[in-house]
Protein backbone atom coordinates (compact mmCIF):
# COMPACT_ATOMS: atom_id res chain seq x y z
CA UNK A 1 0.00 0.00 0.00
CA UNK A 2 1.43 3.27 -1.04
CA UNK A 3 0.01 6.91 -0.54
CA UNK A 4 -1.17 8.09 -3.61
CA UNK A 5 -2.92 11.41 -5.16
CA UNK A 6 -6.28 12.55 -4.83
CA UNK A 7 -7.56 12.41 -7.95
CA UNK A 8 -8.34 15.04 -10.29
CA UNK A 9 -11.19 17.87 -10.82
CA UNK A 10 -10.09 17.94 -15.20
CA UNK A 11 -12.80 17.05 -17.30
CA UNK A 12 -12.04 14.07 -19.53
CA UNK A 13 -10.36 15.99 -22.53
CA UNK A 14 -9.05 18.93 -20.66
CA UNK A 15 -6.40 19.72 -23.03
CA UNK A 16 -8.66 19.80 -26.10
CA UNK A 17 -11.01 22.88 -25.17
CA UNK A 18 -7.82 25.11 -25.78
CA UNK A 19 -8.49 26.75 -22.25
CA UNK A 20 -5.03 27.86 -21.03
CA UNK A 21 -6.03 27.02 -17.24
CA UNK A 22 -6.44 23.36 -18.74
CA UNK A 23 -2.99 22.98 -20.23
CA UNK A 24 0.07 21.84 -18.44
CA UNK A 25 -1.69 21.72 -15.25
CA UNK A 26 -0.62 19.20 -12.41
CA UNK A 27 -4.09 19.04 -11.14
CA UNK A 28 -4.15 15.54 -9.77
CA UNK A 29 -0.94 17.03 -7.31
CA UNK A 30 -2.96 19.56 -6.43
CA UNK A 31 -5.89 18.21 -5.39
CA UNK A 32 -3.44 15.52 -3.20
CA UNK A 33 -1.51 18.59 -1.54
CA UNK A 34 -5.04 20.56 -0.48
CA UNK A 35 -6.66 17.34 0.61
CA UNK A 36 -4.07 15.92 2.83
CA UNK A 37 -3.60 19.42 4.43
CA UNK A 38 -7.53 18.69 5.62
CA UNK A 39 -8.00 15.14 5.42
CA UNK A 40 -4.83 13.53 6.35
CA UNK A 41 -4.05 10.83 3.99
CA UNK A 42 -5.03 8.73 1.28
CA UNK A 43 -4.21 5.51 0.39
CA UNK A 44 -4.32 2.90 -2.10
CA UNK A 45 -5.53 -0.68 -2.05
CA UNK A 46 -6.03 -2.16 -5.18
CA UNK A 47 -7.57 0.42 -7.44
CA UNK A 48 -9.60 1.60 -4.45
CA UNK A 49 -8.41 4.99 -2.77
CA UNK A 50 -9.44 5.90 1.17
CA UNK A 51 -9.02 9.37 2.54
CA UNK A 52 -9.25 9.12 6.12
CA UNK A 53 -9.93 11.89 8.70
CA UNK A 54 -10.30 12.21 12.23
CA UNK A 55 -14.49 10.57 12.71
CA UNK A 56 -15.70 6.96 11.55
CA UNK A 57 -18.03 7.64 8.71
CA UNK A 58 -21.51 7.09 8.98
CA UNK A 59 -24.37 5.91 6.45
CA UNK A 60 -27.99 7.89 6.77
CA UNK A 61 -30.42 6.26 8.87
CA UNK A 62 -33.02 6.93 5.79
CA UNK A 63 -31.02 4.29 3.60
CA UNK A 64 -31.31 6.72 0.61
CA UNK A 65 -28.85 7.63 -1.91
CA UNK A 66 -27.96 10.66 -3.60
CA UNK A 67 -25.66 10.71 -6.58
CA UNK A 68 -24.16 14.11 -7.86
CA UNK A 69 -23.15 13.58 -11.30
CA UNK A 70 -20.59 16.81 -12.33
CA UNK A 71 -21.07 17.92 -15.97
CA UNK A 72 -17.11 18.90 -16.25
CA UNK A 73 -16.05 21.47 -18.56
CA UNK A 74 -19.17 23.43 -18.56
CA UNK A 75 -22.41 22.51 -20.23
CA UNK A 76 -24.57 24.49 -22.15
CA UNK A 77 -27.69 24.46 -20.46
CA UNK A 78 -29.33 26.40 -23.56
CA UNK A 79 -28.96 23.39 -25.34
CA UNK A 80 -29.60 20.55 -22.69
CA UNK A 81 -32.98 22.63 -22.39
CA UNK A 82 -34.28 25.01 -25.15
CA UNK A 83 -36.22 28.01 -24.22
CA UNK A 84 -37.82 27.89 -27.54
CA UNK A 85 -40.36 30.40 -26.05
CA UNK A 86 -38.09 33.21 -25.93
CA UNK A 87 -37.20 34.56 -29.36
CA UNK A 88 -33.63 35.62 -28.92
CA UNK A 89 -32.94 32.56 -28.65
CA UNK A 90 -33.05 32.05 -32.45
CA UNK A 91 -31.86 35.40 -32.75
CA UNK A 92 -28.71 34.48 -30.69
CA UNK A 93 -28.06 30.68 -32.34
CA UNK A 94 -28.79 31.07 -36.05
CA UNK A 95 -26.91 28.10 -36.67
CA UNK A 96 -26.92 26.01 -33.26
CA UNK A 97 -30.08 26.50 -32.14
CA UNK A 98 -32.73 23.41 -32.11
CA UNK A 99 -36.06 24.38 -33.94
CA UNK A 100 -39.28 24.24 -31.69
CA UNK A 101 -40.85 21.20 -33.40
CA UNK A 102 -37.93 19.12 -32.71
CA UNK A 103 -37.83 19.58 -28.94
CA UNK A 104 -38.88 16.70 -26.54
CA UNK A 105 -41.83 16.82 -24.01
CA UNK A 106 -42.04 20.34 -24.83
CA UNK A 107 -44.77 22.87 -22.87
CA UNK A 108 -45.07 26.39 -23.94
CA UNK A 109 -41.55 27.86 -23.16
CA UNK A 110 -39.00 24.82 -22.51
CA UNK A 111 -38.50 22.29 -24.46
CA UNK A 112 -35.60 19.06 -24.16
CA UNK A 113 -32.69 18.75 -26.77
CA UNK A 114 -33.71 15.54 -28.78
CA UNK A 115 -30.50 13.81 -27.90
CA UNK A 116 -32.32 13.23 -24.55
CA UNK A 117 -35.08 10.97 -25.70
CA UNK A 118 -33.70 8.17 -23.22
CA UNK A 119 -34.91 10.31 -20.61
CA UNK A 120 -38.46 10.74 -22.05
CA UNK A 121 -39.95 7.56 -20.12
CA UNK A 122 -38.45 8.88 -17.09
CA UNK A 123 -39.77 12.32 -17.14
CA UNK A 124 -43.15 10.89 -18.24
CA UNK A 125 -43.43 8.93 -15.32
CA UNK A 126 -42.88 12.53 -13.36
CA UNK A 127 -38.82 11.48 -12.30
CA UNK A 128 -37.34 13.74 -13.93
CA UNK A 129 -36.82 17.48 -13.09
CA UNK A 130 -35.29 20.60 -14.67
CA UNK A 131 -34.55 23.79 -12.67
CA UNK A 132 -32.93 26.16 -15.04
CA UNK A 133 -30.83 29.79 -14.98
CA UNK A 134 -29.44 28.04 -11.87
CA UNK A 135 -25.49 28.96 -10.68
CA UNK A 136 -23.60 30.77 -8.30
CA UNK A 137 -24.47 34.47 -7.15
CA UNK A 138 -21.47 35.75 -8.62
CA UNK A 139 -19.94 35.25 -12.14
CA UNK A 140 -16.86 33.03 -12.54
CA UNK A 141 -15.91 31.93 -15.78
CA UNK A 142 -12.70 30.14 -14.69
CA UNK A 143 -13.00 26.00 -14.65
CA UNK A 144 -10.42 25.84 -11.69
CA UNK A 145 -12.05 28.24 -9.61
CA UNK A 146 -15.57 27.17 -10.67
CA UNK A 147 -15.20 24.22 -9.86
CA UNK A 148 -13.74 24.70 -6.49
CA UNK A 149 -16.20 27.72 -5.30
CA UNK A 150 -19.59 25.17 -6.49
CA UNK A 151 -17.84 22.11 -4.75
CA UNK A 152 -16.90 23.77 -1.39
CA UNK A 153 -20.37 25.49 -1.45
CA UNK A 154 -19.23 28.11 1.43
CA UNK A 155 -17.90 31.39 -0.08
CA UNK A 156 -15.86 33.22 1.99
CA UNK A 157 -14.57 30.50 4.15
CA UNK A 158 -10.98 29.69 4.37
CA UNK A 159 -11.40 25.81 4.98
CA UNK A 160 -10.72 23.77 2.11
CA UNK A 161 -13.87 21.71 3.03
CA UNK A 162 -16.98 20.55 0.40
CA UNK A 163 -20.15 20.35 0.78
CA UNK A 164 -20.59 16.62 0.54
CA UNK A 165 -18.07 16.57 3.37
CA UNK A 166 -19.77 18.57 5.72
CA UNK A 167 -22.96 16.50 4.62
CA UNK A 168 -21.23 13.11 5.88
CA UNK A 169 -20.19 14.56 8.66
CA UNK A 170 -24.07 15.55 9.52
CA UNK A 171 -24.87 11.94 9.09
CA UNK A 172 -25.95 9.04 11.72
CA UNK A 173 -24.58 5.64 11.23
CA UNK A 174 -21.45 3.20 11.33
CA UNK A 175 -20.86 2.27 7.33
CA UNK A 176 -17.10 3.02 6.34
CA UNK A 177 -18.39 3.48 2.75
CA UNK A 178 -21.19 6.32 3.07
CA UNK A 179 -19.28 8.43 1.09
CA UNK A 180 -18.17 6.99 -2.37
CA UNK A 181 -16.55 8.59 -5.41
CA UNK A 182 -16.72 6.24 -8.51
CA UNK A 183 -13.65 7.75 -10.95
CA UNK A 184 -12.30 11.04 -9.48
CA UNK A 185 -11.75 12.82 -6.29
CA UNK A 186 -14.08 16.12 -6.32
CA UNK A 187 -13.80 19.19 -4.27
CA UNK A 188 -17.04 18.72 -2.81
CA UNK A 189 -15.69 15.30 -0.77
CA UNK A 190 -12.67 17.15 0.40
CA UNK A 191 -12.41 17.89 4.50
CA UNK A 192 -12.26 15.56 7.49
CA UNK A 193 -14.68 12.49 6.88
CA UNK A 194 -13.45 9.99 5.32
CA UNK A 195 -14.40 8.16 1.62
CA UNK A 196 -13.79 5.48 -0.29
CA UNK A 197 -12.85 5.87 -3.83
CA UNK A 198 -12.60 3.37 -6.92
CA UNK A 199 -12.35 3.57 -10.56
CA UNK A 200 -13.48 0.38 -10.90
CA UNK A 201 -15.34 -2.05 -8.72
CA UNK A 202 -14.00 -5.45 -9.11
CA UNK A 203 -10.37 -4.25 -8.68
CA UNK A 204 -10.78 -3.04 -5.19
CA UNK A 205 -8.77 -5.46 -3.09
CA UNK A 206 -5.47 -5.58 -1.47
CA UNK A 207 -2.71 -6.12 -3.29
CA UNK A 208 -1.33 -9.43 -3.42
CA UNK A 209 -4.45 -11.06 -2.32
CA UNK A 210 -5.51 -13.02 -5.40
CA UNK A 211 -5.74 -16.24 -6.98
CA UNK A 212 -1.38 -16.57 -6.49
CA UNK A 213 -2.16 -16.25 -2.11
CA UNK A 214 -5.21 -19.04 -1.95
CA UNK A 215 -4.73 -19.43 1.63
CA UNK A 216 -4.97 -15.35 2.32
CA UNK A 217 -1.73 -14.58 3.88
CA UNK A 218 -0.96 -11.35 2.49
CA UNK A 219 -3.92 -10.04 4.22
CA UNK A 220 -2.92 -11.34 7.22
CA UNK A 221 0.19 -10.56 7.25
CA UNK A 222 -0.68 -6.99 7.17
CA UNK A 223 -3.26 -7.42 9.81
CA UNK A 224 -0.44 -8.36 11.96
CA UNK A 225 1.99 -5.65 10.47
CA UNK A 226 -0.79 -2.66 11.52
CA UNK A 227 -2.93 -4.66 13.61
CA UNK A 228 -1.45 -3.00 16.93
CA UNK A 229 0.87 -0.89 15.05
CA UNK A 230 1.45 3.16 16.75
CA UNK A 231 2.39 4.34 13.40
CA UNK A 232 0.21 7.59 12.38
CA UNK A 233 -0.84 6.15 8.79
CA UNK A 234 -1.54 2.95 10.88
CA UNK A 235 -5.07 3.96 11.03
CA UNK A 236 -5.91 4.93 7.79
CA UNK A 237 -4.34 1.32 6.92
CA UNK A 238 -6.81 -0.58 8.58
CA UNK A 239 -9.76 1.60 7.92
CA UNK A 240 -8.84 0.64 4.10
CA UNK A 241 -8.45 -2.81 4.96
CA UNK A 242 -11.52 -2.73 6.31
CA UNK A 243 -13.53 -0.83 3.97
CA UNK A 244 -12.17 -3.45 0.99
CA UNK A 245 -13.81 -6.21 3.18
CA UNK A 246 -17.02 -4.06 3.99
CA UNK A 247 -17.63 -3.94 -0.14
CA UNK A 248 -17.46 -7.39 -0.75
CA UNK A 249 -21.29 -7.67 -1.20
CA UNK A 250 -21.46 -4.98 -4.16
CA UNK A 251 -18.81 -7.05 -5.83
CA UNK A 252 -20.81 -9.93 -5.60
CA UNK A 253 -23.83 -8.35 -7.22
CA UNK A 254 -24.64 -8.97 -10.69
CA UNK A 255 -22.12 -7.66 -13.57
CA UNK A 256 -25.41 -5.88 -15.68
CA UNK A 257 -22.71 -3.55 -17.78
CA UNK A 258 -23.47 -4.94 -21.17
CA UNK A 259 -26.61 -3.81 -20.28
CA UNK A 260 -25.58 0.08 -20.23
CA UNK A 261 -23.91 2.10 -23.50
CA UNK A 262 -20.18 1.40 -24.06
CA UNK A 263 -19.32 4.98 -22.37
CA UNK A 264 -17.12 6.06 -19.48
CA UNK A 265 -20.16 7.45 -17.60
CA UNK A 266 -22.41 4.30 -18.37
CA UNK A 267 -19.77 2.14 -16.85
CA UNK A 268 -19.40 4.36 -13.66
CA UNK A 269 -23.21 4.22 -13.30
CA UNK A 270 -23.18 0.62 -13.19
CA UNK A 271 -20.59 0.28 -10.60
CA UNK A 272 -22.89 2.63 -8.86
CA UNK A 273 -25.81 0.81 -9.06
CA UNK A 274 -23.75 -2.53 -8.36
CA UNK A 275 -22.74 -1.28 -4.81
CA UNK A 276 -26.14 0.77 -3.81
CA UNK A 277 -28.16 -2.90 -4.90
CA UNK A 278 -25.53 -4.49 -2.64
CA UNK A 279 -26.33 -2.44 0.30
CA UNK A 280 -23.17 -2.00 1.99
CA UNK A 281 -24.02 1.67 3.63
CA UNK A 282 -23.46 4.03 0.58
CA UNK A 283 -25.36 7.49 1.02
CA UNK A 284 -23.06 10.07 -1.21
CA UNK A 285 -21.88 8.69 -4.37
CA UNK A 286 -20.08 11.59 -7.28
CA UNK A 287 -19.29 10.54 -10.66
CA UNK A 288 -18.05 12.76 -13.92
CA UNK A 289 -18.61 13.04 -16.90
CA UNK A 290 -16.23 14.97 -19.03
CA UNK A 291 -15.91 17.09 -22.39
CA UNK A 292 -18.34 19.68 -22.22
CA UNK A 293 -16.35 22.65 -22.54
CA UNK A 294 -17.72 22.87 -26.11
CA UNK A 295 -15.89 26.31 -27.61
CA UNK A 296 -16.11 24.71 -30.89
CA UNK A 297 -18.69 22.02 -32.35
CA UNK A 298 -21.59 22.28 -30.56
CA UNK A 299 -23.50 21.17 -33.54
CA UNK A 300 -26.40 20.47 -34.78
CA UNK A 301 -29.20 17.78 -34.52
CA UNK A 302 -27.23 16.26 -37.19
CA UNK A 303 -23.80 16.55 -36.24
CA UNK A 304 -21.26 17.65 -33.37
CA UNK A 305 -20.41 17.10 -29.65
CA UNK A 306 -23.73 18.01 -27.82
CA UNK A 307 -26.11 15.25 -29.87
CA UNK A 308 -22.90 12.69 -28.47
CA UNK A 309 -22.39 14.02 -24.82
CA UNK A 310 -26.22 14.51 -24.61
CA UNK A 311 -26.75 11.43 -25.98
CA UNK A 312 -24.69 9.55 -23.92
CA UNK A 313 -25.59 11.35 -20.38
CA UNK A 314 -29.25 10.29 -20.88
CA UNK A 315 -28.73 6.90 -22.00
CA UNK A 316 -26.05 6.49 -19.28
CA UNK A 317 -28.94 7.97 -16.81
CA UNK A 318 -31.52 5.75 -18.22
CA UNK A 319 -29.76 2.51 -18.09
CA UNK A 320 -28.60 3.29 -14.41
CA UNK A 321 -32.42 3.44 -13.10
CA UNK A 322 -33.36 0.50 -14.94
CA UNK A 323 -30.85 -1.39 -13.26
CA UNK A 324 -31.32 -0.42 -9.92
CA UNK A 325 -34.60 -2.36 -10.08
CA UNK A 326 -36.56 -1.94 -6.96
CA UNK A 327 -33.65 0.33 -5.29
CA UNK A 328 -34.44 2.97 -7.49
CA UNK A 329 -37.11 3.99 -4.95
CA UNK A 330 -33.91 5.13 -2.81
CA UNK A 331 -32.13 6.53 -5.44
CA UNK A 332 -31.93 10.46 -6.13
CA UNK A 333 -29.81 11.85 -8.53
CA UNK A 334 -28.91 15.58 -9.90
CA UNK A 335 -26.48 17.26 -12.39
CA UNK A 336 -23.89 20.12 -11.70
CA UNK A 337 -22.16 22.09 -13.99
CA UNK A 338 -19.18 24.80 -12.35
CA UNK A 339 -21.14 27.79 -14.91
CA UNK A 340 -22.65 28.37 -18.21
CA UNK A 341 -22.63 29.44 -21.25
CA UNK A 342 -22.82 32.32 -23.17
CA UNK A 343 -26.01 33.32 -25.17
CA UNK A 344 -24.72 33.97 -28.33
CA UNK A 345 -22.97 31.25 -30.48
CA UNK A 346 -19.44 31.51 -31.38
CA UNK A 347 -17.42 31.48 -35.20
CA UNK A 348 -17.10 27.73 -34.35
CA UNK A 349 -20.35 26.57 -34.29
CA UNK A 350 -19.52 26.48 -30.32
CA UNK A 351 -20.20 28.64 -27.14
CA UNK A 352 -17.77 30.31 -24.91
CA UNK A 353 -17.96 30.41 -20.70
CA UNK A 354 -20.94 31.80 -19.12
CA UNK A 355 -22.80 31.91 -16.30
CA UNK A 356 -26.80 30.44 -15.70
CA UNK A 357 -27.48 27.01 -16.59
CA UNK A 358 -29.45 24.16 -15.91
CA UNK A 359 -29.42 21.36 -13.41
CA UNK A 360 -31.23 18.07 -14.02
CA UNK A 361 -32.86 15.97 -11.13
CA UNK A 362 -34.13 12.56 -11.61
CA UNK A 363 -35.45 9.11 -9.09
CA UNK A 364 -36.83 9.14 -5.90
CA UNK A 365 -38.84 12.24 -4.40
CA UNK A 366 -38.12 14.49 -7.40
CA UNK A 367 -41.57 16.69 -8.68
CA UNK A 368 -41.21 16.38 -12.70
CA UNK A 369 -41.38 18.78 -15.06
CA UNK A 370 -39.79 22.26 -15.53
CA UNK A 371 -38.36 24.49 -12.46
CA UNK A 372 -37.06 27.82 -12.18
CA UNK A 373 -37.45 31.59 -12.71
CA UNK A 374 -36.45 32.57 -16.11
CA UNK A 375 -34.75 35.54 -16.82
CA UNK A 376 -34.86 36.61 -20.28
CA UNK A 377 -32.37 36.58 -22.81
CA UNK A 378 -30.21 39.44 -24.25
CA UNK A 379 -29.09 39.12 -27.57
CA UNK A 380 -25.40 41.10 -27.26
CA UNK A 381 -21.46 39.49 -27.56
CA UNK A 382 -20.73 38.62 -23.80
CA UNK A 383 -24.11 38.51 -22.51
CA UNK A 384 -24.81 35.49 -20.35
CA UNK A 385 -28.11 33.59 -18.82
CA UNK A 386 -28.87 35.65 -15.87
CA UNK A 387 -28.76 33.43 -12.28
CA UNK A 388 -31.86 33.68 -10.42
CA UNK A 389 -31.61 30.19 -8.24
CA UNK A 390 -28.61 29.70 -6.31
CA UNK A 391 -27.74 26.14 -7.27
CA UNK A 392 -27.62 25.86 -3.67
CA UNK A 393 -30.83 25.98 -3.15
CA UNK A 394 -31.49 23.25 -5.25
CA UNK A 395 -28.89 21.08 -3.90
CA UNK A 396 -30.73 22.11 -0.64
CA UNK A 397 -33.95 20.53 -1.23
CA UNK A 398 -32.65 17.37 -2.11
CA UNK A 399 -30.59 17.45 1.36
CA UNK A 400 -34.15 18.21 3.03
CA UNK A 401 -35.96 15.65 1.24
CA UNK A 402 -33.43 12.94 0.85
CA UNK A 403 -31.43 12.91 3.93
CA UNK A 404 -31.77 13.31 7.38
CA UNK A 405 -28.93 16.33 7.48
CA UNK A 406 -29.48 19.89 8.25
CA UNK A 407 -29.09 21.80 5.76
CA UNK A 408 -27.84 24.99 7.82
CA UNK A 409 -24.66 22.47 8.62
CA UNK A 410 -23.75 22.14 4.80
CA UNK A 411 -24.61 25.18 3.68
CA UNK A 412 -23.11 27.41 5.87
CA UNK A 413 -24.46 31.20 6.29
CA UNK A 414 -26.76 30.58 3.26
CA UNK A 415 -30.85 30.85 3.39
CA UNK A 416 -32.28 28.26 0.48
CA UNK A 417 -35.06 29.67 -1.27
CA UNK A 418 -37.95 27.44 -2.91
CA UNK A 419 -37.15 25.40 -6.27
CA UNK A 420 -40.31 23.34 -6.02
CA UNK A 421 -38.18 20.57 -7.44
CA UNK A 422 -38.49 18.27 -4.71
CA UNK A 423 -41.51 16.36 -3.32
CA UNK A 424 -42.75 18.12 -0.07
CA UNK A 425 -40.19 21.29 -0.43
Amino acid sequence: MSAVTTTSHSPASAGACGCPEFLGTDVSRRGFLRGLGVAGASFTVGSAVVSMGRSAAAADATGNVVVVLSLRGAADGLSLVVPHGDPVYYQARPRIAVAADQLLVRDDFFGLHPALKALVPLWTAGKVAAVHATGMAVPNRSHFAAMELVEDAAPGSTQRIGWLNRLLGELPGSSPLQGLAVGDTPGAFYGPEPIMGFRRLDRVGIAGDDTWDPTGERVRSLSTMWGSSRNPLAPALRAAMAAVEDIAPAQAQADRTSSYPNTDLAKALSSVSRTIRGDVGVSLVTVDQGDWDMHTDIGTLSWGRMRTNASQLAEAIAAFFTDLGAHADRVTLVTVSEFGRRVVENDNYGTDHGWGNVMFLVGAGVKGGYHGTWPGLVKAHDADLAVTTDYRSVLAEVVRARTSASTAAVFPGFSPARVGAMVGQ
